[in-house]
């Protein structure tokens, strides 16, 4: 897939404290994606709120922000850092659901 030069930067949300069941598939998926984005050219811009996971490695993004994963944070996060794209994704349902939020409050059509 060829790289798109409209993209600069992604903010890839983070899965957040860690749930039994399901806290070891987010964090690797989420740390391979920030591999593969860096070494494609992107800046990586990561918000999870658990430090204690691969993906908040200081070397898995350019820009980490350890913070809670709401709507509220994470909007302050995509003001500051304007990044091209969101990838929510990464975070299973947390991450979704505040891509939601942030769609529903009008964050992401302002940013």
């Amino acid at each position: 897939m060829p790289k798109r030069n409209d993209i600069e930067s992604v903010l890839i949300i983070g899965a957040g404290p860690i749930v039994i069941g399901q806290a070891c598939e987010f964090d690797y998926s989420g740390t391979q994606a920030c591999k593969a984005l860096k070494e494609e050219g992107y800046r990586v811009i990561l918000v999870n709120s658990n430090p204690a996971t691969i993906m908040t490695d200081p070397d898995s993004a350019d820009a980490t922000y350890i913070e809670p994963i709401e709507w509220q944070t994470v909007a302050r996060v995509l003001e500051k850092e304007k990044p091209s794209a969101l990838l929510p994704t990464m975070g299973g349902q947390t991450g979704l659901n505040c891509a939601l939020d942030l769609d529903h409050h009008g964050i992401l059509a302002r940013n």
